[in-house]
């Protein structure tokens, strides 16, 4: 009889090259696999399980929605869908007040792109080196990272790259047609490279000089990964849209498009469109998700925690830099990050790695403790002492 690996092997697409684990369940924390064993999850399904695996009230909202409807589109009315979004909404940053469901981030960003140049006339979208946004065809043309787009090619035309934090060089670009600034306000996949302060607020002056829209792809820093709820408003700064997904309903799929009233009144019936976008689960998950952040404090948590994780980081010998904001964090390495991975899946944690061969990445559920913290950190002790 073939083990679940062998099955996964025998019939699935070889699109990822899996750790060597087998899954089966998770609480909080920590997930556990077939043979029995213990991993403490500090990569969060890739910034997906923000309030814990198999959180009780999300597990409790799924199941009562379960047992009422489990789907119907949104060509009809819908509680769960309706009280969703009202409390999406409620949470984001000022002049956000309409939201476009969708079922992923990829989704969210191309309908964000199609959004802006149904709205402007234009054709030209900036974003930047380093940036990720999806694996569809329209968000990898403006995904600037290059072994990513050299896949897929020929891509859609009209997207042009500037450097990270490189305020002229979007100025220069500005004169083609430009109909919006796509921008992960912390670049995630390129190693967790934040910008100065200047360059966000600059990007927002740019776009209005020429009444392009500034849309922030926050499928990693929303929903409280860096300390605030979302990135935005920090710096002062509001955008035109927000794209969301990853954790927005604790694993359940689901994207967004969040979008100022001035947007909103753009779009008209029939512009946009999504079959799952809003289903009743995934909007009773984030009703959830939103609730549980809320009432547990996980906001205060993620500041509280990050603050002691990066303090002790910062001085422990091998690690060259700490980058990124609350839960989501790049640690710098002298010696290659995947050394320290392999090393800490032997010591049952699991992290992730980033297109900067030095850096690992830390993505844990908003809910991680001190104790779990320093298991973690005894662990990277150990492995630098035995590098040494």
């Amino acid at each position: 009889m073939m083990t679940v690996a062998e099955r996964e092997e025998a019939y699935q697409v070889k699109t990822y090259k899996k750790m060597p684990l087998t899954i089966e369940w998770g609480h909080d924390v920590w997930v556990y696999t077939s043979d029995g064993q213990r991993y403490l999850d500090l990569y969060g399904g890739h910034a997906v399980t923000i309030t814990g695996h198999c959180h009780p009230r999300v597990v409790a909202a799924l199941k009562a929605q379960a047992e009422l409807l489990i789907f119907y589109s949104n060509i009809v009315y819908n509680g769960a869908r309706a009280a969703a979004a009202e409390r999406l909404v409620a949470k984001a940053p000022p002049g956000l007040t309409r939201v476009f469901f969708v079922n992923s981030g990829a989704e969210a960003n191309e309908n964000a792109i199609k959004i802006a140049r149904r709205i402007t006339g234009r054709p030209g979208i900036i974003s930047f080196q380093g940036s990720f946004h999806g694996r569809t065809i329209g968000a990898l043309s403006a995904t600037g990272l290059g072994r990513y787009r050299e896949m897929a090619g020929p891509l859609v035309p009209h997207h042009y790259f500037a450097p990270f934090g490189d305020l002229e060089a979007v100025a220069e670009l500005m004169n083609r047609s430009i109909a919006g600034v796509l921008l992960e306000p912390i670049q995630s996949m390129a190693g967790v490279r934040l910008a100065p302060p200047e360059f966000y607020r600059g990007l927002r002056q740019l776009c209005d000089e020429v009444h392009a829209l500034l849309i922030y792809d926050e499928v990693q820093t929303g929903f409280g990964r860096t300390g605030d709820f979302f990135f935005a408003p920090r710096y002062e700064v509001i955008p035109d849209m927000i794209t969301l997904a990853k954790g927005m309903a604790s694993g359940v799929p689901m994207g967004a498009v969040l979008v100022s009233e001035t947007v909103a009144e753009h779009i008209g019936y029939g512009d946009l469109g999504s079959t799952f976008g809003g289903g009743p689960l995934a909007a009773a998950a984030l009703r959830a998700t939103i609730e549980v952040i809320e009432q547990e404090g996980l906001l205060e948590n993620v500041r509280r925690q990050s603050a002691y994780l990066r303090r002790r980081l910062n001085a422990m010998a091998g690690v060259k830099a700490v980058r990124g904001l609350g839960f989501l964090l790049g640690i710098e390495f002298a010696r290659p990050a995947v050394v320290y991975q392999q090393r800490l899946l032997e010591h049952k944690i699991l992290t992730g790695l980033s297109s900067d061969p030095h850096v690992l990445r830390l993505l844990p559920p908003l809910t991680l403790q001190r104790a779990e913290i320093d298991y973690f950190l005894d662990a990277l002790e150990t492995i630098e002492r035995e590098n040494s």
